[in-house]
């Protein structure tokens, strides 16, 4: 496989594991935010239980604020982990102090010149990051990313005031640009603050020259002569010039001499060394989030030179970027080698003693080489044992990150487990005391006691009255056999009889029509003994629902004390009983209605009024009259024997109730373990049934229950999984 394959291969396994880790940072965040609701209830219950000491004690112990402050930390190296994995290219950092030919270097590999990447033997050339693509067969252009004027506020201004105790930053551009610059205070006298402090006054003197890029919609493409406005200090004369200020971050797509790079982009960070506030956070936050391995890039002077302190600060610097793979592992250093005829002269010597002095200064790399980084021969050079590194070695570098991340979060994870187990033991033992069970019990068997003979009462009474008429359902036949016979829908007079056989043509047409109008309005009477049927059950099974609201003191459970009692005792219980529960719903659910007890019984006695079933014909000369008659007739007999038929079911509501009720009794009371349901679901109501009995115990359960609420939401968004990105 090419080393062009083997990156584009190592970057296409990257990208699912980026957005594996981006949903652990979700997960994180949630698990944060749940911390801080568990956080927040301890705190409540410090004020509602200060009287207690020793739960007082024991949630004081709870280090809930610890666990939020890791989670915040952690948030940074997941965040670098993304960036790095998401992105389509393996980046190359190009890091030095200023003036040691990063600038020189980074043309050699891109094939860029100065007119692109600035250098000079005069100032900071390079004023912004810029990170430098390679596309082959694409024509050099630049993508420019500016400051927006609250970032440039937040990011640039307000860290010299911080640093340099200047006092309150200012809130808007128009603050910073109209008024004076606070003055340095007496007590900052070291050069180093007083050379801040310049550079903040260029920010402000100069603001008019690049204050009008802050409004520029980012990015800007611009093509490559214009690149160097953009990220160069000075232009090639030596002459000042200040876009650079409102500049974020520079992007350059060329095509490099070396075709076989593959996807990768080379990362250009400013050269340390000048007094700018914020360069070295910059550096770090380049190098920790899009950065894969770093050039170091020293040109030792010819006259002479060593391994100084700062070389070293900054080896450090570089290497708090990304903590969990040591640097050694991912940097490489170039000693920049200078010829005789060029303006620094020959430092071959210089360059040869600091290659054999390097491992005493502990700045461990990968490899060390001199290189001319001038030249495009031995640049590329560099690049090539960079890559090749990389194509060997990225994966493995992948892993030790990934993995020191992911072992972080499990320690985090038993951080929180074990507060967790503290603060389920927290409010001491859920356990009410012998004596509070020993009440419980009491007022159990009296409650069956009152409730069972209730129960057996309402039975009694409605075995008695089982053959007994409902007089409830009487007075509603007799209602509808009245409203029958005063109701009957029959023609009004001859007249209107002998208008509707002109309409059909003749009397029998007529007569059969009236037989079908008559039939359908007599048995729409019939469909009210429904509400009688139902207002009789109804009325029983509220006598039912009153002993248990009252002898078996379960109104506290429900809204009403009529029958809409058992439907919401039904729900409150648990499936877990399911003697119980099945006894309350057999009651719940039962109804008795006209159409499945009487209406097929009605029906059998309006077959006379069909025209194919009656018996009662016209004449061979049928008449108005005639009609009339046998209608009144039909009718008649009809209600007479719809009449007698309900006299012989007076009694069927009275039996349907007896009956339901039995059953009812018989699972709530009779059935095998229906005792032990019954005692189990009291003793979890018994603080709404017996509020004054076990009222304090009562309040503490309901601070336990949303105490152990809130923890189980924080042990959820703390489960094994969830934190998990490496399979």
């Amino acid at each position: 496989m090419s080393r062009t394959s083997q990156i584009r291969q190592i970057i296409d396994k990257r990208h699912p594991l980026a957005e594996r880790v981006k949903q652990v940072e979700a997960n994180l965040t949630t698990l944060a935010e749940k911390l801080r609701n568990l956080e927040n209830h301890r705190d409540r219950l410090l004020e509602e239980l200060e009287e207690d000491a020793t739960v007082v004690g024991r949630l004081r112990e709870l280090n809930l604020s610890r666990l939020q402050e890791q989670i915040t930390t952690e948030l940074d190296p997941l965040a670098k982990l993304r960036s790095r994995f998401a992105r389509h290219t393996l980046n190359i950092g190009v890091v030095g102090r200023a003036r040691q030919g990063k600038s020189r270097f980074l043309q050699s590999l891109s094939g860029l010149t100065t007119a692109e990447i600035p250098d000079g033997d005069l100032q900071h050339c390079t004023g912004v990051r810029s990170t430098i693509h390679h596309s082959p067969h694409v024509e050099t252009y630049g993508e420019v990313w500016f400051y927006t004027e609250p970032s440039f506020l937040n990011e640039v201004i307000s860290p010299y005031y911080e640093h340099l105790n200047l006092g309150r930053p200012p809130r808007t551009v128009n603050e910073f640009i109209q008024n004076p610059l606070p003055p340095l205070p007496e007590t900052v006298q070291a050069a180093e603050a007083k050379a801040k402090y310049e550079h903040l006054c260029r920010y402000h003197e100069n603001f008019d020259k690049y204050g009008r890029f802050l409004r520029q919609s980012s990015p800007l493409r611009i093509p490559k002569e214009e690149i160097r406005n953009y990220v160069a200090q000075d232009t090639p004369e030596g002459d000042r010039i200040y876009n650079y200020m409102a500049v974020r971050e520079v992007k350059i797509v060329c095509n490099f001499p070396n075709p076989e790079v593959g996807q990768i982009a080379l990362v250009d960070t400013p050269g340390l060394g000048d007094t700018g506030i914020g360069d070295e956070e910059r550096l770090v936050k380049t190098i920790g989030n899009d950065v894969d391995v770093v050039l170091f890039v020293r040109m030792p002077k010819p006259s002479g030179d060593y391994w100084a302190d700062v070389d070293v600060r900054l080896y450090d610097i570089v290497a708090n970027a990304l903590k969990d793979v040591p640097l050694s592992e991912w940097s490489f250093m170039i000693l920049n080698r200078t010829e005789k005829g060029s303006s620094m002269g020959d430092n071959y010597k210089n360059c040869q003693q600091l290659y054999n002095a390097i491992g005493q200064q502990h700045i461990d790399v990968v490899d060390c080489s001199i290189k001319n980084c001038s030249h495009q021969e031995e640049a590329n050079e560099v690049l090539d044992r960079t890559l090749d590194y990389l194509a060997d070695s990225i994966t493995e570098l992948d892993r030790k990150s990934a993995s020191a991340c992911q072992e972080r979060l499990q320690q985090l994870q038993d951080s929180v487990n074990t507060e967790l187990e503290k603060a389920k033991n927290a409010l001491g033992q859920a356990k009410g005391s012998d004596e509070d069970f020993s009440r419980f019990l009491q007022l159990f068997r009296q409650l069956w006691k009152d409730m069972t003979n209730g129960l057996q009462g309402i039975l009694q009474e409605l075995r008695e009255k089982r053959d007994d008429t409902d007089n409830t359902f009487k007075e509603q036949v007799e209602s509808v056999l009245e409203a029958c016979r005063q109701d009957t829908g029959l023609p009004q007079n001859q007249d209107e009889i002998e208008r509707r056989q002109n309409e059909l043509g003749g009397y029998p047409n007529a007569y059969y029509q009236y037989l079908n109008e008559i039939r359908a309005y007599l048995s729409q009477h019939f469909l009210s003994l429904d509400k009688g049927l139902k207002r009789s059950l109804l009325e029983v099974k509220s006598q039912v629902a009153q002993v248990l609201a009252e002898q078996a003191h379960l109104k506290a459970l429900s809204s009403y004390e009529d029958y809409r009692l058992l439907d919401e005792i039904a729900e409150r219980i648990p499936n877990t009983l399911e003697k119980l529960k099945f006894g309350f719903q057999i009651l719940s659910d039962f109804d008795i209605s006209y159409r499945g007890l009487i209406q097929h019984r009605i029906r059998l006695h309006l077959d006379k009024l069909t025209p194919n079933e009656t018996q009662l014909t016209l004449s061979k000369s049928p008449s108005a009259k005639e009609v009339l008659t046998n209608l009144k007739t039909l009718h008649a007999e009809a209600v007479y024997e719809c009449e007698t038929a309900l006299e012989d079911l007076l009694c069927e509501p009275s039996q349907a109730e007896f009956a339901i009720v039995e059953e009812f009794i018989d699972r709530v009371l009779r059935a095998e373990g229906v005792y032990d349901e019954w005692q189990i679901f009291l003793q979890e109501e018994r603080f709404d049934i017996w509020p004054e009995e076990f009222q304090k115990l009562a309040a503490k359960t309901r601070l336990r229950r949303k105490w152990q609420s809130s923890i189980e939401d924080v042990e959820s968004a703390n489960s094994q999984n969830v934190l998990q990105f490496i399979k």
